[in-house]
């Protein structure tokens, strides 16, 4: 068992009070005194604080390693010491931010919805770096079973055609992604004392565009793409969800450091994750749904990095996720000139009379064209080239647009 093994351990005898606090001091400096080498040991002892807070410092990097837990509250610390003066003191200097761990940066306050709070706490970046660099924490469960990287060279180049508005917005975005533009607008921002990560929302009907969007400004600008598997987020066992959404941010950041362009995180049909919380939630359900936001939320608040999110359903989006997002772009079904590119696309050998009759007719999105250009191909390819295109598309829109017919009711 290592040395945080043994931490989790010693913590939970003393949460079971099967340990006084002295006594719990005296196994981990026992347990310090047997591992000398190891760099956590070494920068915990080199800071020369008294036991109190020597301990307090442990026990945030135990929740911190062993139970990813970057939202660590009052209830987490407050077993730890025998004394309630003693508790009363640290709690005091904890919410007033003067305790010892704040003014050595090992400790910080998390957000909530944008306003500081004083009730939750997490281990600064800097504090991570230097306590837990030789424990290759990124070979960790949270290495994520959550996200897949699409690596972007592997990116098919697909042409996409957009609204002349939405056009010049996802052009400015490109723009901001190439990788020279990108740096100096994030040198200045975090000079500025702005906020340094980019967040954008694409938003609209389905088959629109808005992942492939994603995928081609990702090709474009030489960035791999961390896409996150929302329907495995969300667990039944309590307290699951939130440190699944903790390990997700934390293999992100990780990624940045270890990569030559920053990648982008991209959250795809993030409706589940992104509508509107729930006032006086009482049941668990709901408090969970409602703490992965809060996580997203302080996450997106502090993000360094390029955050991308897509939703069919944005009129059901959580006001505080909207002042989050950097860019707001609304795909929209293409207009008829855009459609009748998309046919040709889709289908070079038809003649413009042809894709201007499909377009007229049919107010479909690109993703529905593409569809209907498959079948057509296959049936193509199966049966060969038919005598009458026209006929044969049309049919296929027919099929395509779903169309709910009356159900006849059967009576008696």
């Amino acid at each position: 068992m290592g040395l945080f093994g043994e931490l989790e351990d010693i913590f939970e005898q003393r949460q079971d009070n099967e340990l006084t606090f002295e006594t719990m001091t005296a196994k981990i400096h026992s347990l310090f005194e047997d591992n000398p080498q190891i760099e956590f040991v070494q920068n915990v002892q080199i800071q020369g604080f008294d036991t109190e807070d020597e301990m307090l410092l442990v026990l945030f990097s135990h929740l911190y390693v062993n139970n990813n837990d970057d939202n660590i509250g009052y209830h987490d610390l407050d077993f730890l010491y025998d004394n309630k003066r003693e508790w009363n003191r640290v709690k005091e200097e904890l919410s007033r931010g003067s305790h010892e761990l704040f003014g050595y940066e090992y400790i910080e306050y998390n957000n909530d919805d944008g306003m500081v709070d004083r009730d939750s706490f997490r281990m600064t970046q800097k504090a991570k770096d230097k306590l837990f660099g030789e424990l290759s924490l990124s070979n960790r469960q949270r290495k994520s079973r959550h996200e897949d990287l699409i690596q972007c060279e592997k990116i098919a180049e697909k042409q996409l055609f957009y609204g002349q508005s939405i056009q010049s917005q996802i052009d400015e975005l490109g723009q901001l992604l190439e990788n020279a533009h990108y740096q100096e607008i994030h040198t200045r921002m975090k000079e500025s004392g702005f906020r340094c990560g980019f967040t954008c929302l694409f938003y609209g009907a389905p088959g629109t565009g808005k992942t492939e969007t994603v995928l081609q400004l990702a090709r474009k600008t030489g960035r791999d793409i961390m896409q996150v598997n929302i329907s495995q987020i969300k667990s039944c066992w309590v307290g699951e969800s939130e440190k699944n959404i903790k390990n997700i941010f934390d293999a992100y950041r990780e990624r940045v450091k270890k990569s030559d362009l920053t990648p982008i995180l991209l959250f795809n049909e993030a409706d589940a994750i992104i509508n509107k919380r729930f006032e006086g939630a009482q049941t668990a359900v709901n408090k969970m749904e409602n703490s992965i936001q809060n996580i997203i939320l302080q996450e997106m608040e502090n993000l360094d990095g390029i955050l991308i999110a897509t939703t069919n359903l944005a009129g059901n989006m959580d006001k505080a996720f909207e002042r989050r997002f950097l860019y707001k772009i609304k795909f929209e079904k293409p207009t008829l000139e855009a459609r009748m590119s998309i046919w040709h696309t889709m289908i070079p050998t038809l003649e413009e009379s042809v894709t201007r009759t499909l377009a007229t007719k049919y107010d479909f999105s690109g993703g529905q064209i593409e569809n209907i250009a498959r079948h057509y191909a296959i049936n193509n390819i199966l049966h060969g080239q038919t005598d009458n295109t026209i006929a044969t598309l049309t049919s296929y829109c027919d099929n395509e647009r779903l169309e709910t017919k009356e159900n006849r009711k059967v009576g008696f």
